[in-house]
């Protein structure tokens, strides 16, 4: 697959996520500050208990087979 169809398929992968997690309906800045501070929360000195407790959140959403939290 070339580089241009590879980041294609990223970026609607990224935005089926965002559908997933419930955001759809946000204003884009909000999604963006959500993810702003997911990534400092990731890579700050409690990184690894965020990481473990994203994780453990994700894959209970994508087990369930359903969309958004609330």
């Amino acid at each position: 697959m070339d580089i241009r169809k590879q980041d294609i398929r990223n970026k609607i992968q990224l935005g089926g996520l965002v559908i997933k997690a419930g955001l759809a309906e946000e204003e884009t800045a909000i999604i963006l500050g959500v993810l702003v501070l997911a990534a400092e929360a990731i890579s700050g000195p409690e990184g690894e208990i965020a990481r473990r407790r994203f994780r453990r959140v994700g894959d209970q959403v994508f087990s369930e087979g359903k969309e958004g939290t609330g």
